[in-house]
């Protein structure tokens, strides 16, 4: 039987490309983990979902208070929390507001994580 030593620095160098490209920035990295940050809770995750699956791929709060369990305060908190990150947008229209997932947020997102 063949004993596997581990592999040195060179050899890994060597056979292994690179998992990025290049190293993210601090400013990159800053904007990145508040979006991670913001999305990093059950409540935001399942808004996101609502919002994305909902008709139009919009909903102002009283809609989305109603499929959650939650106060229409801490519906309304997430979503800030989600619009402050850039996750979603927010559309006054008279009385009501209406958030979306802005084009293109989750995208960003998905291709650092791949």
């Amino acid at each position: 039987m063949t004993e596997t030593l581990p592999l040195t620095i060179t050899e890994l160098t060597a056979c292994c490309e690179p998992i990025a490209k290049e190293p993210i920035s601090a400013e990159n990295a800053e904007q990145l983990a508040a979006k991670l940050k913001a999305i990093a809770d059950p409540a935001r995750l399942r808004l996101i979902s609502l919002l994305a699956a909902s008709k139009d791929s919009e909903a102002c709060v009283h809609d989305l208070t109603g499929l959650m369990d939650l106060t229409q305060g801490t519906v309304s908190h997430h979503l800030k929390v989600l619009r402050d990150a850039g996750i979603v947008a927010a559309d006054k229209r008279g009385t009501w507001v209406h958030y979306s997932v802005v084009q293109g947020a989750l995208a960003e997102l998905s291709s650092f994580l791949d």
